[in-house]
């Protein structure tokens, strides 16, 4: 399946799964849950593993020629041959913020092809927010008020609106990666959250200094993408998939860099 149609038709596969996610992780939530540590001393819980369960159902169901690589699966040691294209899910990014009991957590679906992300699902259970991303076409964001086309923003001029991850809130390289730079505000949340508020222009800049996973950045770059945003690796070039154990580099998360910019 490809081409413009199909895409939205994927798309609107990865949206509805994204939205169901996020159900029953709430539920998951509103019942009580434990918390376990993994061999790579990152915590799943239920959730985690009940989400990936129902999306990766679901994406092999509609889309059997397209390889789906669950962030679970892998840690569980299972490996799935991918081709040029495939599916990249992480079923709860932001299991530390779920399980402290706060709410900046996602659902994330993306669709890679040729090394790239062409589009993304990245639901916010705790705020009822789905926001999806068709790579050159559009992002949007569905919560309680409706669906609303989103664009990532310019920089104001007071300075950049700035997010970074909690876990890294006090790495000295963050002040190293602003220095120099016109600062306004500097926040500090977990998860995909934080491309999402770049792509709907509530911030401009989230430098990731840390390693991520293909399956964290995969949608949620999709996203910021379709908004007019960049996600771009320390060189400068946009961040690219199929790395040697799924593995990210450090990058930056910014918003639109030009007047009259629409997509990447």
């Amino acid at each position: 399946m490809r081409g413009g149609s199909d895409d939205r038709a994927l798309l609107a596969l990865a949206a509805r799964l994204a939205d169901e996610a996020a159900a029953l992780i709430r539920d998951i939530r509103a019942r009580g849950f434990a918390t376990e540590i993994k061999s790579d001393h990152s915590p799943v819980t239920e959730a985690d593993r009940a989400a990936e369960e129902h999306i990766l159902a679901g994406l092999r169901a509609a889309t059997p020629d397209i390889p789906a690589i669950g962030e679970e699966e892998v840690a569980a040691g299972q490996e799935t041959a991918v081709t040029e294209s495939y599916w990249l899910v992480d079923p709860l990014d932001g299991t530390r913020e779920f399980a402290a009991g706060r709410d900046n957590f996602t659902v994330n679906i993306g669709l890679i092809r040729h090394a790239k992300p062409v589009l993304g699902a990245v639901a916010l259970p705790a705020y009822h927010q789905l926001y999806t991303g068709l790579v050159g076409v559009e992002a949007t964001r569905t919560d309680a008020h409706g669906r609303v086309v989103i664009h990532a923003t310019l920089p104001p001029a007071e300075g950049l609106r700035v997010l970074a991850s909690r876990h890294y809130a006090n790495d000295p390289r963050l002040a190293e990666w602003l220095a120099g730079r016109k600062v306004a505000s500097l926040g500090n949340i977990g998860s995909a959250a934080k491309f999402v508020r770049v792509a709907e222009g509530e911030a401009d800049f989230y430098p990731r200094l840390g390693p991520t996973m293909e399956w964290d950045t995969a949608a949620p770059q999709a996203v910021v993408e379709a908004a007019g945003g960049h996600v771009l690796s320390e060189s400068g070039e946009a961040l690219r998939y199929g790395k040697k154990d799924w593995l990210n580099p450090p990058f930056l998360c910014t918003g639109r860099t030009t007047k009259g910019e629409t997509h990447s």
